[in-house]
């Protein structure tokens, strides 16, 4: 441990003006607790409605895309976590993208420790890269709501700019919500767990078409299927006969529900493959998925959308009731070697 504090104290020489700050690496599960516990604090002050578990977390942090004993920092202060940050690696459109992603307690803002963390999060996607990607065109990623002023000023200050604007989308009084029939031929069928592998594999695929696509492998398969709050009997998935037409992958994450004070049901992956798409499908599936959370004793839903989203998302979802809750945006730079 003390090695590692020292490695990390010499490749951060200018630490801010805080003391006692003391960074490390994570070194084992017992770290994703008090991780958790900062995201959701970051979070509840900024209004995001992400308040993950230490499960959620590790999960996330799946070893394709980043090796958690060297890829995150987590800095304490009097023996409390109060920042971290982290370099993830995940390529899209054929290009590797390393995240900047990094939280920092509210209490201890306008201080200079995310700067200090950042500074160190673009070598270290340099040191990466080096290694990883040598003689390759790569890029720095991040990602920042409206709302987080301080992030959006990082990133902008570290040469990356909006690259694409994204909608948090809300819809509440699910109890208007009517069923929408699927087109003949088609049927939406209860998920069983041998069609796991078909399900996930038509979602990446029907992705392929959205804004810098990228595969997540069998990490993404094992993250999907093992998280705790997995209930496929609330997913809408759409057969035309063997083959899955459209995919609504439907979450109500309880802990987060109960921490927030709501009863609010996820959307997430709303996918149609190509030769099902401008056929009432993907309205069908929307719809089935509200009544199923609505069933599930939930009041509202929520979804994300691609602002410029080629296949009409957004048109789609403001049909069905959706309004837009938050706004965020994408950034991108080349990575300079």
């Amino acid at each position: 441990m003390t090695q590692t504090k020292a490695r990390l104290t010499s490749t951060l020489p200018d630490s801010p003006p805080v003391p006692g700050l003391r960074p490390r690496f994570l070194v084992d599960d017992a770290d994703y607790v008090p991780l958790a516990e900062l995201i959701r604090d970051a979070h509840t002050h900024d209004g995001i409605p992400w308040l993950p578990t230490a499960d959620t977390v590790r999960l996330d942090l799946t070893p394709d895309v980043i090796d958690v004993t060297r890829d995150v920092v987590l800095v304490e202060l009097d023996g409390r976590l109060v920042a971290m940050t982290a370099v993830p690696r995940e390529v899209r459109a054929d290009t590797p993208t390393y995240d900047l992603w990094g939280k920092v307690a509210p209490g201890l803002r306008r201080r200079g420790i995310g700067s200090w963390l950042l500074d160190w999060s673009v070598e270290r996607a340099r040191q990466r890269a080096a290694a990883e990607d040598p003689e390759r065109p790569v890029r720095l990623g991040a990602h920042a709501g409206e709302q987080e002023a301080g992030a959006r000023a990082l990133y902008e200050r570290a040469g990356l700019e909006p690259a694409r604007h994204f909608f948090l989308m809300r819809r509440d009084h699910l109890e208007e919500v009517e069923p929408i029939p699927l087109p003949d031929g088609i049927e939406m069928r209860r998920v069983l767990p041998e069609q796991h592998r078909a399900i996930y594999d038509a979602g990446t695929e029907a992705f392929q078409d959205h804004w810098e696509p990228h595969d997540h492998g069998e990490e993404g398969f094992r993250q999907t299927f093992n998280q705790p709050d997995t209930d496929t009997d609330l997913w809408a998935v759409a057969w035309d006969g063997g083959e899955v037409a459209g995919v609504v992958e439907t979450w109500i994450w309880s802990e987060e529900n109960r921490r927030l004070g709501v009863r609010r049901g996820w959307l997430e992956k709303i996918s149609v493959r190509r030769p099902w798409r401008k056929r009432g499908v993907a309205r069908a599936l929307t719809a089935a998925a509200m009544i199923k959370i609505r069933e599930a004793g939930m009041d509202e839903a929520m979804l994300g959308v691609d602002a410029q989203n080629p296949t009409g998302a957004l048109g789609l979802y403001e049909s069905l009731g959706f309004t837009v809750f938050r706004r965020s945006m994408a950034y991108r730079a080349p990575l300079e070697p």
